[in-house]
């Protein structure tokens, strides 16, 4: 989601905020822009599309200061334009601003009373700045003008105020939105995330929720949601963690894409101990009646998964909730049951909501996220990391190999705790894992004929995907991946669905991609499969070699996995589903690693 960057330096601002908003651009974004104190005056520079525009503008119309606020804007209210881009400001106050402000409608009309009409921008954020300068004309010191700001927002929000006359100060303020200040030496930064700041210091403060700060060169003070003046730890976070390099490839996708048999090494490293699970830190499943997990997106397919895994090993009852759903639907919380929630940023707001939600009415809350330091990781009783390193493009795609991975070693865990299986079938499981970085290596010589594909499916206007069993979620990652990046509509069908309305879709135009590893449902998908080539359907199957031999005749196009136990098919044959998706975006021309209308980190519901 949005970007932000405050620095309170020893050089020039504009040039170190930039380069910091390129490395938020992973997030999402659609404008861009700056403002800094310089010999006492505030002034900045906005711009529409990509940083480069914003860096163009500073060479015709520079920007100096040692102190100043930066942002990458995700729209959400108004339009992509350079009069809703951040920073917005009112007279001596400038703000940046990640959230949504719920009642600045009401807070607009009231400071509208008097024939204060006359808004630059639709934007929520600018009632922020219209609210604060209001305090400020009272007469209240930039501080409490900002503070007393703060106490009048409603929704969520991460905040950076700068203002007119004062360039050592920056006050913040977080509510649902993350915010971390870093610490210099004789400089201090305040940023989104620990990527922004990784270059400029490894010395990280997390705002805890409900925390707001006054930053000055000489430090921070804080004070948490109840107004009393507290401490937050300052963590060292390792420089190497930050770093973000393409490695030689063309995108950021494809990168990470061949990255994951290492972050699944990663993975099982932290997990497994000879034969056995031995996961990170404790968790008793045999004292559960049932498990709910609860996710967005890419990870709510990850969790869809481990029900099949959680079901079958554990015999352990699960359900899976879409997040942005499940507080509203005033979910039965088991008192002996857990709630899993599962996030790549763990920020996710609609599922820091839900977790917040079942906090106190379920025995226990688990989550399953890739940083650890997030505010899902640092709220919930036991935090089970995902090892997969900065994931930059907008897809995800190691992460989400990785969730599956963590999810597949807990449903072993579980199993045993529960005596659902014994030590020698775990051993003969914990086997199999240690094969999946070598197999998903494996996987990877699919991608040359992927992107061969890549010119048939991109002139289609609909694809299906269909799989059955823990296949289905597959297909629903398949189809999902293409949409995100290739901007062709794709639907998943559980196959034996296809009968049962969908199949009215099917004609030669339609390509049909089949995920059917040579597995227990293996014939069931062939026989849904032959439904749809009867009726002149273009199918792509995804199968292994006896696969491919048994049922693959007739087929427009075939993709050979390499055989795997059934309990990994699901994590190998994510690969073909990421390259199909990138091979052809690439064939098309969308931006792969940032396409449009998206954000990394979805931090407002």
């Amino acid at each position: 989601m949005c970007g932000i960057i405050g620095i309170l330096g020893d050089h020039q601002a504009a040039p170190i905020m930039v380069d910091a908003l390129k490395r938020l651009e992973y997030r999402g974004y659609d404008s861009a822009g700056i403002a800094t104190v310089q010999d006492g005056t505030l002034d900045r520079r906005r711009a529409v599309g990509k940083l480069a525009n914003l860096a163009d503008l500073l060479v015709t119309d520079p920007l100096a200061g040692r102190a100043g606020i930066g942002h990458t804007r995700w729209a959400t209210h108004g339009a992509p334009t350079v009069a809703n881009a951040h920073p917005h400001r009112a007279g001596r106050v400038a703000v940046v601003h990640n959230g949504i402000i719920e009642n600045f409608a009401a807070l607009r009309r009231e400071l509208s009373v008097g024939g204060d009409g006359d808004w630059e921008s639709q934007t929520d954020t600018e009632t922020i700045v219209r609210l604060c300068e209001h305090h400020l004309s009272q007469g209240k010191s930039p501080q409490d003008a900002a503070f007393a700001t703060i106490d009048r927002l409603e929704g969520a929000y991460a905040l950076c105020f700068l203002f007119d006359g004062e360039d050592d100060l920056l006050v913040c303020a977080r509510a649902g939105s993350p915010l971390a200040i870093g610490h210099g030496e004789g400089e201090m930064f305040v940023g989104s995330d620990a990527i922004a700041l990784g270059p400029l210091t490894d010395r990280m403060t997390y705002l805890e929720e409900g925390d707001r700060a006054v930053v000055t060169r000489a430090g921070a003070r804080i004070w948490d949601g109840r107004g009393r003046q507290t401490s937050r730890d300052v963590q060292r976070i390792p420089l190497d963690s930050q770093r973000i390099e393409k490695g030689g490839h063309r995108h950021y996708m494809a990168k990470e894409i061949h990255e994951q048999p290492q972050t699944i090494s990663d993975v099982l490293d932290a997990y497994l101990d000879g034969d056995r699970v031995a996961p990170p830190e404790a968790v008793d499943f045999a004292a559960l009646s049932r498990l709910t997990i609860v996710a967005c997106g890419t990870a709510h397919i990850a969790g869809t998964v481990a029900k099949y895994w959680f079901e079958q090993l554990a015999r352990l009852p699960v359900e899976c909730d879409i997040a942005s759903e499940y507080r509203y639907r005033d979910p039965v919380i088991a008192a002996d049951g857990a709630v899993m929630v599962v996030s790549q940023s763990g920020e996710t707001a609609d599922t820091l909501a839900a977790m917040r939600h079942a906090t106190g009415k379920a025995a226990r809350i688990l989550s399953v996220v890739n940083v650890p330091t997030s505010s899902i990781a640092r709220e919930c009783d036991v935090a089970f990391p995902i090892h997969a390193g900065v994931e930059v493009g907008v897809a995800s795609t190691k992460a989400f190999v990785n969730q599956l991975t963590v999810l597949l070693c807990l449903a072993v865990l579980a199993a045993r705790q529960r005596g659902a299986i014994d030590a020698a079938r775990e051993a003969e499981i914990v086997g199999d894992i240690r094969r999946l970085p070598g197999l998903v290596s494996q996987s990877l010589a699919v991608e040359e004929a992927c992107a061969d594909l890549s010119g048939w499916l991109a002139e289609a206007s609909d694809i299906l995907f269909l799989g059955r069993g823990a296949m289905y979620p597959l297909a629903q990652e398949g189809a999902l991946k293409l949409k995100e990046i290739s901007y062709i509509h794709a639907e998943a069908y559980a196959s034996g669905e296809l009968k049962h309305g969908p199949i009215a879709l099917v004609d030669k135009t339609v390509p049909i991609v089949v995920l059917a590893p040579h597995d227990a449902l293996f014939e069931k998908s062939i026989s849904n499969m032959q439904e749809v080539m009867a009726r002149e359907g273009q199918v792509l199957l995804v199968t292994d070699k006896s696969g491919a031999e048994a049922g693959g005749g007739g087929v427009r196009a075939t993709l050979t996995m390499p055989a795997c136990p059934p309990l990994l098919a699901p994590i190998l044959y994510a690969v073909p589903a990421q390259l199909l998706a990138y091979h052809t975006a690439v064939h098309k021309g969308t931006d792969v690693d940032q396409p449009r209308n998206l954000a990394k980190s979805v931090t407002v519901e």
